[in-house]
């Protein structure tokens, strides 16, 4: 493979090696070497985490293999660049959104540098440059060192091992017959009985021992190899030698001059098949994935032998359309020929193409007698490949069912070209194959206008741009939806779009609005052919998914869902994403277009019972409540909790172990966990709908989510009040008043606050009276009314003392203590919020510190200390930050502000400026007005102040 240098190369034609310059590296274990191994079988290509766990454990991988695949990946990372820092991206084994892959330069591994080598032994045949191609040859087969990755297992590398080693005898073959044709006959002679015993089905092989034969003078030897050939296809198979063994063994008895002057193994001219279906004449859009078809195309330098495109989608999405259409434009580029099967995978006869059916059809094609066409599947199989090596030919396999449908049909010749479609993901095609995974997804908004703007008429669609809009939207952007509503408009000419939308509306959302005579357009057997082919756990959670009311799901929450285990869930959403009913949109959170959530939901309405889907709902919903009830303990562990029942049985909650965990998991959850307290109002699910409203409210409270706050606490509050549960409306009540607060709604906030008091005293809870007080402190003094505010934060205190309520006291010491401040009383401030600090540390209340250390800095600006009072701001600001507060970080950082202004720190003032403004103005909060105020005053100053020079 040349001078090593320093860069780090493969081979795989072998054991598997590395180097590093010339130092051979240590791969590490077994399980480590095969990832690699799967990795470099698919260099410079991307494989996901779940195509890389297949291809290296197949269909029963290990509990933890993601952390295996992972722990493995930080191994190789280590031993491939060793100078490498962790925090340095790999230059070697990187990591994309797209999945893992082993980045090798051109000549870096030896399977890449063996196929251009090949490529160029075939370009120097073609010149007629015999003895360059020989030793080009030579030299490519002396790269292998044994069989692929020899001595590592796994489905991926097992298959690539076969696979390739067919390959590596083709091109013995090439050496050979190039061999013969230099007149090196006797050299040849005992490698070819060799090979016939390794491979006694190829013809070629044999074919070519009995010319080495011939040409070596013995004549008797070389009609012997023939009838050994014929018994054993007999014995084998039952079939003749095919028509090139027959023909050579004619001219060998003839004593045909042409055996010592012809090359080896001449290829009679096949019948160049144009079997495309007829392309769309209105076409449109999908500009992207053409080019990419076209780069994939042109691409040179694969270590594939083939190059096959994988195009997947959901029904209706357009992957025939997309196929055809791209075959049309390219097929100038294969004058060997275009082959076209419908593999009827997912059909309305239900009846996929058996592989031996497709191959009899394109043996048929190339005019194969009947009586030459083999019995079994792998020997029709070697047989086509045969016909068409070394041809430059595409093929189109169409709706293909499952990889396992496909291998058999694949050529073994570079220059051919295969695009498969499939709503299944093909992930046996990529991993063992190389297919290129191109998924075809919905039309954008602009490309479904173009759409209906060539079937209907561009004045048409642009005479109601509102209605084309819902019509679009309506559709889903899916080219089937699209289509047959345009074929609706288009016998309907003299309707308006307005009316069709409407019509739409009045179907909300239903399939009843695409229905259609054809079953093969029709939305509903369309969807029906991918579902009833999914294994039962599979159909079971697709329809159960249709329960779910937020915008996607995760693995647990499926699981939870159905009731079943993890492990299970699991599987049946792999096979959701492979048959594309599924969409995995970000990794781990999985969603369903909009048009099979409608289809899902008509399933489980007429396959589930009424009792099945609300126990599935009510797992759903405390599967969110049983994580959301921990999260917020993990946040603010010393507020008072009401009392949560165990989980469901089924009910798979989320393990939250830290603050950043369960803050990460709000976010990602945010809007499922708003639609899921809907869903749980809505089945009058009421003790959890409240409960998980009480144990969002921290959450959306810090990050500024103050309409969602005040939205989930009015629905809690609903579900309370009907459940009769006073704890709930008590504290449901206090919830709504702090988004109300928040959304400066004082009145509002007043009503549910004194109904929340009222509530906690029926009820005999000081605890919650003094919580009450204390928020109607907070909510008196935006209004200016301290004397007030300071009057009810000392009831408070009064209240938690008298319960022993320390936490509570804490925070309300410094509320007494701030409101003392703002009343002019500096002093007594600081005397109240030190003696909370130490309560607060005391009890490591990390939101209490913060609360205190941002009161101190008022205090000590206030008492004209600013050194100090930016050091107290430093601190709350630190803690608000880790405690993910967004608007108290925004009001630190506007005091903060005020400080560095009044110590001539104008640059730094203006950072922290707008840094809360940014913040403020992102939370839509009114307080930014206030800050946008500080910002222009200080530039008018600035820009009035003559300069110091």
């Amino acid at each position: 493979m040349g001078d090593r240098g320093r860069t780090v190369t493969f081979e795989v034609l072998g054991s598997l090696r590395a180097w590093l310059g010339e130092s051979a590296l240590a791969l590490g274990s077994v399980q480590q070497r095969t990832v690699l191994a799967v990795l470099l079988l698919n260099a410079n290509r991307s494989l996901t985490r779940e195509q890389l766990i297949d291809a290296v454990w197949g269909e029963s991988p290990p509990t933890y293999a993601l952390n295996l695949v992972q722990k493995h990946v930080s191994g190789l990372r280590r031993v491939l660049e060793p100078g490498r820092s962790p925090r340095t991206p790999s230059r070697v084994l990187a990591w994309t959104d797209a999945g893992y892959s082993v980045l090798v330069p051109p000549g870096g591994l030896d399977l890449q540098v063996f196929e251009s080598e090949v490529a160029r032994a075939r370009a120097a045949r073609a010149e007629g440059d015999l003895q360059r191609a020989s030793d080009v040859l030579h030299a490519a087969l002396k790269l292998w060192r044994g069989p692929l990755c020899e001595g590592l297992v796994g489905p991926a590398l097992t298959a690539e091992r076969e696979r390739l080693g067919e390959r590596r005898v083709d091109v013995l073959e090439d050496r050979i017959d190039l061999d013969l044709a230099l007149g090196r006959t006797l050299e040849v002679v005992n490698e070819l009985r060799l090979l016939v015993a390794q491979h006694p089905l190829r013809e070629r092989l044999r074919v070519l021992l009995m010319l080495a034969l011939y040409r070596s003078g013995r004549q008797a030897e070389a009609l012997a190899a023939f009838h050994e050939a014929r018994r054993h296809l007999l014995d084998e198979l039952g079939v003749e030698p095919g028509p090139q063994l027959r023909r050579v063994h004619e001219q060998i008895l003839a004593a045909d001059p042409q055996l010592t002057t012809a090359p080896a193994v001449r290829r009679g001219r096949l019948p160049s098949p144009a079997q495309l279906p007829y392309g769309l004449p209105d076409f449109t859009g999908r500009e992207a994935e053409l080019a990419r078809l076209d780069v994939l195309c042109a691409g040179g330098g694969s270590a594939r032998p083939v190059v096959i495109h994988a195009l997947a989608g959901m029904g209706g999405v357009g992957k025939t359309a997309l196929a055809v259409h791209w075959a049309h434009r390219v097929r100038h580029r294969f004058p060997d020929g275009q082959l076209y099967v419908n593999l009827r995978g997912f059909d309305p006869t239900g009846a996929a193409m058996r592989p031996a059916e497709a191959l009899r059809g394109f043996l048929d094609t190339f005019a194969v007698p009947p009586e030459r066409i083999p019995v079994t599947v792998e020997a029709q199989a070697a047989l086509f490949r045969s016909l068409v090596a070394d041809q430059r030919m595409l093929l189109i396999l169409d709706n293909a069912e499952s990889a396992e449908q496909v291998r058999p049909l694949l050529p073994g010749s570079a220059q051919s070209v295969v695009v498969v479609t499939s709503r299944d993901q093909l992930s046996g095609l990529v991993v063992s194959e190389g297919a290129q995974l191109l998924t075809v997804d919905t039309l954008s908004t602009e490309e479904s206008r173009a759409f209906l703007a060539r079937r209907l008429g561009a004045a048409r669609v642009d005479e109601d741009p509102d209605a084309t809009g819902v019509l679009i939207e309506r559709c889903g952007r899916l080219p089937l939806a699209l289509a047959i509503v345009a074929a609706r408009a288009a016998v309907r000419p003299a309707v308006p779009l307005k009316t069709l939308a409407g019509e739409l509306r009045v179907a909300r959302g239903g399939l009843d609005a695409f229905r259609s005579d054809d079953r093969a357009t029709d939305m509903r057997s369309v969807f029906s052919w991918s579902v009833h082919r999914l294994a039962p756990m599979a159909q079971r959670l697709f329809r159960l998914l249709a329960l779910h009311p937020g915008p996607d799901i995760t693995l647990y929450a499926a699981a939870s869902l159905a009731g079943v285990r993890p492990a299970d869930a699991r599987a049946a959403l792999a096979e959701l994403v492979r048959a594309n009913l599924v969409n995995e949109h970000r990794p781990g959170r999985f969603t369903l277009h909009d048009l099979l959530r409608a289809y899902a939901v008509e399933l489980a309405g007429t396959l589930e019972t009424e009792a099945d889907r609300r126990a599935a709902v009510g797992r759903g919903c405390d599967h969110y409540l049983q994580t959301a009830f921990p999260a917020d303990r993990l946040i603010n562990p010393l507020r008072d909790p009401p009392t949560v029942e165990p989980p469901r049985p089924g009910v798979i909650p989320v393990d939250l172990t830290t603050t950043e965990e369960a803050m990460t998991w709000y976010a990602a959850e945010h809007a499922v966990l708003i639609a899921v307290v809907e869903q749980a109002v809505a089945h009058r699910l009421d003790v959890c709908a409240w409960q998980l409203g009480w144990a969002l409210s921290t959450y959306l409270d810090r990050q500024g989510h103050w309409r969602d706050l005040k939205t989930v606490q009015l629905a809690a509050l609903t579900a309370a009040e009907r459940a009769g549960d006073r704890l709930g409306e008590a504290l449901s009540h206090r919830g709504v008043a702090r988004g109300c607060a928040r959304l400066d709604e004082y009145d509002d906030a007043d009503r549910h606050l004194r109904a929340a008091l009222k509530l906690f005293n029926a009820l005999g809870d000081k605890a919650g009276q003094a919580y009450a007080h204390r928020n109607l402190a907070a909510l008196l003094e935006p209004q200016g009314r301290d004397a007030e505010a300071l009057h009810h934060a000392q009831k408070a205190l009064k209240l938690y003392r008298a319960v022993g309520h320390r936490a509570g006291e804490a925070d309300t010491l410094n509320a007494v203590g701030w409101f003392h401040g703002r009343m002019g009383d500096h002093r007594q401030s600081l005397v109240c919020c030190e003696e909370a600090l130490a309560l607060h540390q005391m009890l490591d209340d990390l939101g209490g510190q913060a609360q205190t250390w941002d009161s101190l800095g008022f205090a000590h600006h206030s008492l004209g200390d600013p050194g100090q009072a930016a050091a107290c701001y430093d601190q709350a600001l630190r803690l608000f930050r880790e405690l993910g507060d967004r608007y108290n970080q925004a009001t630190t950082l506007s005091r903060l502000g005020d400080v560095r202004e009044a110590t001539g720190a104008g640059d730094a003032a203006l950072e922290a400026w707008n840094e809360a403004l940014a913040i403020l103005t992102e939370i839509g909060h009114a307080a930014a007005q206030q800050v946008k105020a500080r910002l222009a005053r200080h530039r008018a100053e600035r820009a009035a102040s003559p300069p110091l020079w």
